[in-house]
C-alpha cells in the first residue's frame, strides 16, 4: 500500500507550519486529535481545534512572528467555539506579547511545550454539539478527499 501523500496547502509560512506540526505533537501526547484550518460557524477559521476524549475542545490560534500577532485581531472570535484558547509560537517571538487570558504555547516542528495554561470558558452544549459536527465531518471529508482525490468534496476539505 502506498503512504497517502498530503496536499500542499500554501497558506502558512515554514515557521507556522513548524510550529502547527510541533504543536499537534504535543496536543496528541495529551489525548487530543486535531484538525487544521477548521472553518467555525462564526465564518472564521481556526488554524487548530483540538477535541479530547471528553468532548473538551481547544483552538489554537498559530502566530509566527511578532508581525503576524499585531497584524491579526480575529483570534478574539474564536473563544466562543472552544473551552480554551491557546497561542502557539516559535521560540524566536517574544511570550510577552501575547494575552494573559489565553494559554501559550512554545513549538518547533518535533514538538511543543505549554508555556502558561489558558483558562477555561466552558461552552454551552449547543455550541458544543456544533463543533463536535464541524470536527467529525470535516476530518471524515479530508480522510475521504485522501482516498478519492477526484471526488466532489471541494469546499469541505
Amino acid at each position: 500500500m502506498k503512504p497517502l501523500v498530503l496536499p500542499i496547502d500554501g497558506r502558512q509560512s515554514e515557521t507556522a507550519l513548524a510550529v502547527a506540526r510541533g504543536t499537534a505533537r504535543l496536543l496528541h501526547a495529551h489525548g487530543f486529535c486535531v484538525v487544521s484550518e477548521l472553518p467555525l460557524p462564526s465564518g472564521r477559521r481556526a488554524d487548530l481545534v483540538a477535541l479530547r476524549d471528553n468532548g473538551e475542545i481547544w483552538i489554537v490560534e498559530i502566530k509566527s512572528s511578532v508581525a503576524d500577532f499585531r497584524a491579526d485581531q480575529k483570534w478574539q472570535d474564536y473563544r466562543a467555539h472552544c473551552d480554551r484558547l491557546f497561542f502557539a509560537t516559535s521560540q524566536d517571538v517574544p511570550c510577552e506579547i501575547f494575552p494573559p487570558d489565553t494559554g501559550l504555547i512554545v513549538a518547533d516542528a518535533f514538538g511543543a511545550a505549554f508555556y502558561c495554561e489558558a483558562p477555561e470558558h466552558k461552552l454551552a452544549a449547543a455550541t458544543r454539539k456544533s463543533m463536535l459536527v464541524s470536527i467529525g465531518r470535516a476530518a471524515a471529508l479530508r480522510l475521504q478527499s485522501l482516498i478519492d482525490p477526484n471526488g466532489p468534496y471541494g469546499e469541505f476539505v
